[in-house]
C-alpha cells in the first residue's frame, strides 16, 4: 500500500570538475543584465555578471554558488536523450512528430516546450483535422486532475517534467514535474576576459556601405575624402579588445537530482484499480530513472561550449523515512529493461502507454511562420 511505503523518492547526488581539473574556467547560462547588475558594475569599475549567483546552504553551511544548470534545462536534456534512444530503437515510446522535410524541420513530443499543451501541438492537424478537435486531439483534453489515464497513454512526459495548459481557454489542470535535476558550482571566482579579433591582413581603411556586406561594397582607402563605415562592420579588418563574460572558477560542481514518489502519488487513474495505478506510477518513476541514466550516467557531460565537466563521483539511491539512503545501482540498460516490464505489466492490469508516432501537420499559418524561421535563420548564419 502507499501509505506504508518508506521510501520518499529516488536522489541524486554527484559532483563534477571542468575536464583537466580543479580551477579550469567554466562557462554558466548568461541571462539578461539587469539595470541593478549594470549600475552595480559600473560603480565597482568591472564588467557586468550576466550569472546567477546565489547563496546555498551547503551541508549545513552558507555557500556562495553559482548556476551551472537549471531545472528545465536539465529536464530538457532529459527529453533529448529519450528521445535520443527512441529514435535509435533503444526503447519504445509514444510520440507526436510535426515534420516539414523541405525545411529540415521536425518536432516531437520531446521538443515541444509546453508538451502536451503546447501551441505547436494546437496550430497542427491530425489527418486534415484540427488538433484539437481530432480524436486523440480529444483524448488529451479529457485528463484531468483525477485521472491522467490520456497523458500517461500519449504524453507521459508531461506527467514526468511537468505541464499547464495556459493558451486555450478555460481552466485546466495543472501538472507538477515529479522529475527535477539542477546544477550549480561553490566557491566561485569571476574570471576575466577581452574578446577582439585580428585581422591576417590588417585591412585598414573604410567601406561605403556596411549594408552591401554581401553585394557590392567599396572600399575606400584611408586618406579619401569620403565618410564611410568600418571594415569590421562586414568582418574585416582588426577588433580592439573589449571586455566580455569570462566564465567563472569553482571548487567543485554539484547535481542534485530527484523522483518524487509524494509528486507520483498524487496522480489519479480514474476508475484503474489500485494495483493499475501503482503500476502506472512505477512505471513513470522508472522513465524518468531511464532519463536521468541516459543523460548523467556517464564519466563526462556536455552542457555548453566552455561547461565540459568529469563526473568525480555520484550516489543513487532511495532517500528514506528519517533521511537514510538505500544505495540504487543501475545502469542505463537496466532503467530501460524495468521500465518496460512495468510498463506492460500496467498495460495488462488496465492503464496502457502507447508505443507509436502520431504524425501532426502544422496549420497553414503556423507553416508560414515556421518557414519565414527557417529562412532567417539560416540569412543569419550566411
Amino acid at each position: 500500500m502507499e501509505e506504508e511505503r518508506r521510501d520518499a523518492g529516488i536522489a541524486f547526488r554527484a559532483v563534477y570538475q571542468p575536464v583537466g581539473g580543479q580551477g579550469g574556467r567554466i562557462a554558466p547560462p548568461t541571462f539578461p543584465i539587469s539595470e541593478v547588475e549594470e549600475r552595480s558594475a559600473k560603480k565597482e569599475g568591472r564588467f557586468p555578471r550576466p550569472y546567477i549567483f546565489e547563496l546555498r546552504l551547503v551541508e549545513g553551511e552558507k555557500c556562495e554558488t553559482v548556476v551551472v544548470d537549471q531545472v528545465p534545462s536539465q529536464a530538457n536534456r532529459v527529453e533529448q536523450a529519450l528521445l535520443k534512444a527512441r529514435d535509435s530503437g533503444r526503447v519504445d515510446l509514444p510520440l507526436f512528430e510535426l515534420a516539414m522535410k523541405e525545411e529540415g524541420v521536425r518536432l516531437t513530443s520531446l521538443d515541444f516546450p509546453h508538451r502536451y499543451a503546447d501551441a505547436y501541438l494546437r496550430d497542427s492537424e491530425v489527418c486534415g483535422v484540427r488538433f484539437d478537435r481530432s480524436e486523440v486531439g480529444q483524448l488529451l483534453r479529457t485528463a484531468s486532475a483525477v485521472d491522467v489515464r490520456p497523458l500517461f497513454r500519449r504524453e507521459p512526459y508531461s506527467l514526468v517534467f511537468g505541464a499547464w495548459d495556459s493558451h486555450r481557454k478555460g481552466r485546466w489542470p495543472k501538472f507538477p514535474r515529479v522529475y527535477s535535476s539542477e546544477m550549480f558550482g561553490l566557491h566561485w571566482l569571476e574570471g576575466a576576459r577581452q574578446a577582439g579579433k585580428v585581422d591576417p591582413m590588417n585591412i585598414t581603411g573604410a567601406i561605403d556601405d556596411k549594408t552591401k556586406a554581401e553585394g557590392e561594397w567599396r572600399f575606400l582607402p584611408e586618406g579619401a575624402k569620403v565618410k564611410g563605415g568600418k571594415p569590421s562592420e562586414i568582418g574585416h579588418g582588426h577588433i580592439a579588445p573589449n571586455p566580455a563574460p569570462g566564465g567563472v572558477t569553482v571548487r567543485e560542481v554539484r547535481r542534485q537530482g530527484w523522483i518524487s514518489l509524494a509528486g507520483l502519488e498524487r496522480l489519479r487513474f480514474g476508475d484503474a484499480s489500485a494495483e493499475a495505478a501503482t503500476l502506472a506510477r512505477a512505471t513513470l518513476a522508472a522513465l524518468a530513472l531511464v532519463g536521468d541514466r541516459l543523460t548523467f550516467g556517464r564519466p563526462s557531460l556536455w552542457l555548453r561550449s566552455g561547461c565540459d565537466l568529469t563526473r568525480m563521483s555520484e550516489t543513487v539511491g532511495f532517500e528514506q523515512d528519517g533521511g537514510s539512503w538505500e544505495p540504487l545501482e543501475v545502469s542505463a540498460e537496466e532503467a530501460v529493461a524495468a521500465f518496460v516490464e512495468l510498463r506492460d505489466r500496467a498495460a495488462a492490469a488496465g492503464v496502457v502507454m502507447d508505443v507509436d508516432v502520431v504524425s501532426v501537420s502544422p496549420t497553414k499559418q503556423l507553416a508560414e511562420a515556421i518557414r519565414f524561421a527557417v529562412r532567417s535563420a539560416a540569412a543569419e548564419e550566411e
